[in-house]
């Protein structure tokens, strides 16, 4: 260190981790005040000791005078109670705290973190090989509440807006060394009844509390989330009524997923007012009682089955029967296919066979849908990964106000990053398509894909489908609501049979009733799948 050299900035230490306990100075040297880390790096010209390597501690240093802290409200009497001493300059005003550091076991000052006003800067002295938190010397194990925090000063406030009837102590490494401080102490702080932890309201002091709330015995952490950055901050700006609130409400931890019965209430009168859209086949009703926010309804059949012209009438349906916005993601065909699929129904007719449409009719089917505002459609060609597609879903759901979402389908997905893993890659899926739809409380159809059955007639040929035939993972059978087989026999001899469709329940989270729902017949000249009866031919066999 030369003699001009003056403090530039604070920086993250890569001995302790500490995020602001490094100093640099003008001629490059930097210097970690985090306790007991003395981490040094030499600047510019500076020989002998290599950079990153840690330099010896100076001598314990505990100078100056016991007084009152004016400008953050500190007392004379708290700063007795935790022993800090301030050094003062020619002007009269303080230019250092001293916080001392004592040993667990004998009490005796071991260390000090010094504190020099003007640049916010620390420095350490002494050794912290056996110390406890700070201000732990001036408390006695057990009691109703004690304080964690994150800085001595706030350790300090918390004391002061208290009027002292409750200890608090602070860790000495900053957020990045929290865990290990408090392990260190975990004996002590345990003896006391409730431990509440009041670290700094930022990034990395949310984070270092999440990281120490599971050390402790249940039911006895609590977490304080203040409105200004900590306790020095609000005691500084006599937010002491304020903070005393905060304190106070701040709730017992329970890890995340642990929800309390008496917490429900609220849960259930939401879910309750949950409104069923029913779908556009009655008999499917019946089984179902509709479709809801947050499920996850899967459509699966064989190949050529008619699952992407059913998807059509839903996508559709939803139009009349909500004034919601829907997304969708069509794999397999581009934007115009899609639009005109969806123009049809509205038409009753199939639009790119029928020429006889002029364009000022079919302009009118497309003011009806797409034209609505309210379909908004994916882009998808050469990025289906799964990472483009889940967020282009979350986009729909949180940026475009999307309550229904469909997809068609999962197997373009799985093609795209399989890795030759397809179980793998359906589980990454499946599991990110759950959390989406509970994030973001969308609905969500998912068109997809069985394997070929062993053995057994094809479901080409009128096959009866099972949930264990579901195409590459168990996982799709798990994490859907309700899962929807479609059965055909695609080349039976009578007409009737070979273009009706069995709508089959394989699972059905809702009301727990599966199989036969419905029958629907594809209607070759306007397009559309109409609920029928059981076809009657010969070998007629759903």
């Amino acid at each position: 260190m030369t003699d001009e050299s003056t403090f530039v900035q604070h920086e993250s230490c890569p001995s302790c981790g500490s995020s602001d306990n490094l100093a640099r100075y003008s001629d490059g040297h930097a210097v970690c005040f985090s306790g007991g880390c003395n981490h040094y790096e030499h600047g510019k010209g500076q020989m002998g000791q290599p950079a990153q390597q840690r330099k010896p501690a100076r001598s314990l240093e505990m100078t100056g005078t016991t007084a009152a802290i004016s400008d953050r409200r500190i007392s004379l009497s708290t700063c007795k109670r935790y022993g800090v001493t301030v050094e003062y300059g020619t002007d009269g005003k303080i230019t250092k705290h001293h916080y001392p550091y004592h040993d667990k076991d004998t009490g005796t000052a071991t260390g000090t973190k010094v504190r020099i006003v003007d640049n916010k800067s620390f420095y350490a002295t002494g050794g912290f090989d056996n110390a406890g938190l700070f201000g732990q010397q001036a408390f006695k194990g057990g009691g109703k509440y004690i304080t964690v925090t994150e800085g001595e000063a706030d350790a300090m406030a918390v004391n002061e807006m208290f009027d002292g009837k409750w200890p608090a102590v602070s860790i000495r490494s900053g957020a990045a060394g929290a865990a290990k401080d408090i392990k260190a102490s975990l004996e002590w702080l345990e003896t006391f009844e409730n431990v509440v932890i009041c670290f700094d309201n930022d990034k990395a002091g949310q984070e270092a509390a999440k990281s120490v709330l599971d050390l402790f015995t249940p039911n006895k952490a609590k977490n304080v989330t203040l409105p200004m950055k900590d306790a020095g901050d609000m005691l500084r700006d006599n937010k002491v009524q304020a903070f005393v609130k905060e304190w106070w409400n701040a709730k017992t931890y329970q890890p995340d997923g642990i929800v309390r019965g008496s917490d429900t209430w609220e849960m259930i009168i939401e879910q309750s007012d949950v409104k069923s859209i029913p779908y556009p086949w009655a008999c499917l009703n019946e089984l179902t009682h509709g479709f809801r926010p947050k499920e996850l309804v899967t459509i699966t059949s064989g190949s050529g089955m008619g699952k992407s012209q059913i998807v059509r009438e839903l996508e559709h349906y939803l139009l009349g029967a909500s004034e919601d916005n829907i997304g969708i993601l069509a794999l397999e065909e581009d934007i115009p296919k899609t639009a005109l699929g969806i123009m049809s129904i509205e038409a009753n007719k199939q639009l790119h066979l029928d020429k006889t449409v002029t364009q000022e009719e079919k302009k009118g089917y497309w003011d009806q849908t797409m034209g609505s505002g309210r379909i908004f459609m994916f882009d998808h060609w050469g990025s289906t990964s799964e990472d483009n597609l889940l967020g282009r879903i979350r986009y729909m759901a949180k940026g475009l106000d999307c309550k229904w979402i469909i997809l068609d389908h999962l197997s373009i997905v799985v093609s795209d990053q399989d890795n030759g893993d397809e179980r793998k890659a359906i589980d990454s899926i499946m599991t990110n398509l759950r959390k989406l739809v509970q994030e973001t409380g969308v609905g969500l159809f998912l068109v997809s894909h069985l394997r070929r059955p062993s053995g057994s007639k094809a479901h080409e040929d009128g096959g009866k489908i099972s949930l264990g035939e579901l195409r590459g993972s168990a996982s799709i059978a798990q994490l859907s609501d309700i899962v929807i087989g479609l059965e055909r026999d695609q080349q039976h001899a009578d007409p009737e049979t070979r273009n009706t469709t069995c709508v089959r329940v394989l699972k059905n989270r809702f009301v727990g009733l599966t199989g036969p729902a419905c029958y629907l017949y594809y209607d070759k000249e306007s397009g559309r799948m109409i609920e029928t009866s059981c076809p009657t031919g010969d070998e007629a066999e759903f």
